[in-house]
């Protein structure tokens, strides 16, 4: 009751300003401001005021709230530690691979001893191995 009273005061100080506005020769301003005004008494006459009243105060309904928000931050926990722990499938695939999921693949971990010993110029081929030992030492450090 007080919620609907409230509401229809906002709207009346609203369409009040807006037609000093209007008086002004501001019309765009004063057709903005009475559009605001008309949204106070347009959620009374839909129910809206009296629904969200009974909801804030409604024990029940704060209840319902809390429960929501207590199963997000079980979803939000969840998920932090499934990507902490590197997730079931990770560790799934990794067990069918026979490989445990924080090893380094073999050729990463392969030094490269022949560029050295090859002699005469470079060619591409030593250019493409030079950039392979880089990928390796990447791969290496989980880059």
């Amino acid at each position: 009751m007080i919620a609907e009273t409230v509401c229809s005061a906002v709207s009346a100080a609203g369409l009040g300003i807006a037609a000093v506005t209007a008086y002004r020769r501001r019309f765009l301003m004063a057709a903005r401001i009475a559009a605001y005004a008309l949204v106070p008494i347009g959620l009374v006459m839909t129910g809206a005021v009296e629904w969200a009243a009974d909801t804030a105060f409604s024990p029940t309904a704060w209840a319902g709230f809390g429960v929501l928000g207590g199963a997000w931050l079980l979803f939000v926990g969840t998920r932090a530690v499934e990507r902490r722990r590197g997730g079931r499938r990770d560790r799934r695939a990794a067990a069918a691979a026979g490989a445990q999921p924080d090893t380094v693949a073999r050729q990463a971990s392969a030094p490269s001893l022949g560029q050295a010993s090859r002699p005469g110029p470079a060619s591409r081929t030593d250019a493409a191995d030079d950039f392979s030992d880089i990928e390796a030492i990447l791969k290496k450090h989980g880059i």
